[in-house]
């Protein structure tokens, strides 16, 4: 049962009726979430919100999976998401002295910030600062497409940033894998000369490898912080500049559910009322991690490893994102990019590219496709490659079944 203060919160809405009169809530799943949506979750007072504006019906991000609706306050997760900046240990003195952010993530972030823009009188076309603090830079899907006059853009927008802070200071925003791509290009192009260092870096719209977050604190002597949560909760953990996780759980409690016997991953369930008009309760988020001793002590998580419907089955019991990523790291720190492809019913490709451009070595390679055939096993062939192709979303996939053509 949850807290009395969380039930006081949901008993009038109607999902939850039940659980409340049986002293019993199970797992909320995102199709019970929507069945009946919205007279699932509506009372009096939600339905007030909505005629006053105070609460919207929104979409999920949905970026490899489809998209939920949800209802929420306007601004619900960028209010969340500028409350961790303030109250984060390495981040929050520079956004208490003014320092402005930069945003370098997917186009398709900076097209809705342009849509919502453009429905504000007088707007500018094409106008991508969000607000007085964020301005989002990336206007290409692929940042590997990003030309020398593309990456001298964003370098004098990031200029005008700073320079409008008395320090130079400002904060960088961003997808890991989209700073990682300017990085190599503003040094392939000797400009790093014209780009400014930020006071801090956070990286929060997916999972970010651990090579990426390396290469990332070698190029910047700043905070490089790693952000986690969703469209639906707002932001739950952040790590520190050593990359330790800390819970950010207020109006909220963690769950951790073993997804299967032994495999040491879990399911987040989440439970919370920080959306007062939406609150979940015991709600499966659909994301995994591990523990440090594989226990279900929500203060001991060390990962957020990937998704649950990406979970690779295999003999020895489910492959996360994270343990693929960990078994590349221990190889070489060289890869940059990586996609594990499944070929057959037991075969797979390891595609990847480097950060200098440069493959494996032969040792490397072959030590890479047997850890790879131990960790899934499934026989695997290893290729470097020049690129590999972005989502339509903006975002990678790190892991892909068999074309069923």
């Amino acid at each position: 049962m949850p807290s009395a203060d969380v039930l006081d919160k949901v008993r009038d809405i109607p999902i939850y009726r039940a659980s409340v009169e049986r002293g019993h809530f199970p797992i909320l799943e995102k199709p019970e979430i929507a069945r009946g949506f919205p007279d699932n979750w509506m009372t009096p007072r939600l339905a007030r919100a909505l005629e006053t504006g105070e609460a919207e019906f929104v979409l999920s991000t949905g970026t490899n999976h489809a998209r939920m609706q949800i209802i929420r306050p306007p601004y619900f997760l960028l209010r969340s998401y500028y409350r961790l900046w303030q109250e984060h240990p390495e981040l929050g003195a520079s956004w208490h002295a003014g320092a402005r952010r930069v945003s370098l993530t997917t186009v398709l972030a900076t097209e809705h910030v342009a849509r919502v823009n453009a429905r504000r009188p007088g707007a500018t076309p094409g106008e991508r600062w969000l607000d007085d603090r964020t301005l989002y830079l990336n206007r290409r899907l692929d940042p590997a497409d990003w030309e020398r006059e593309d990456v001298e853009r964003m370098l004098s927008e990031i200029r005008e940033v700073a320079g409008a802070h008395p320090d130079g200071a400002y904060l960088l925003d961003c997808s890991g894998y989209h700073l990682a791509h300017l990085v190599r290009k503003v040094s392939a192009w000797g400009l790093w000369d014209g780009f400014p260092r930020p006071a801090g870096i956070v990286h929060a719209y997916e999972y970010t490898p651990l090579n990426v977050r390396a290469y990332l604190r070698s190029h910047f002597d700043c905070p490089v912080v790693d952000l986690f949560g969703s469209t639906e909760l707002g932001y739950l953990f952040y790590s520190d500049a050593e990359g330790r996780y800390r819970p950010y759980l207020t109006d909220m409690s963690v769950e951790l559910i073993p997804v299967a016997p032994g495999s040491g991953i879990h399911s987040l369930i989440v439970t919370s009322v920080r959306n007062p008009y939406m609150p979940l309760v015991r709600y499966r988020s659909g994301d995994c991690v591990r523990t440090r001793d594989g226990s279900t002590d929500p203060e001991r998580i060390v990962s957020f490893c990937g998704r649950e419907k990406e979970l690779l089955p295999t003999p020895q019991g489910p492959v996360a994102q994270a343990d693929l990523d960990s078994l590349i790291t221990g190889v070489s720190d060289r890869v940059f990019l990586h996609h594990l492809r499944l070929t057959g019913d037991d075969t797979c490709l390891l595609a990847y590219t480097t950060f200098d451009d440069v493959p494996l070595t032969p040792d490397e390679t072959a030590r890479l496709a047997a850890d790879v055939t131990a960790l899934t096993g499934r026989s695997c062939q290893v290729e470097h490659r020049a690129r590999l192709p972005i989502g339509r979303s903006g975002k990678y996939a790190w892991l892909s079944a068999p074309d069923p053509s």
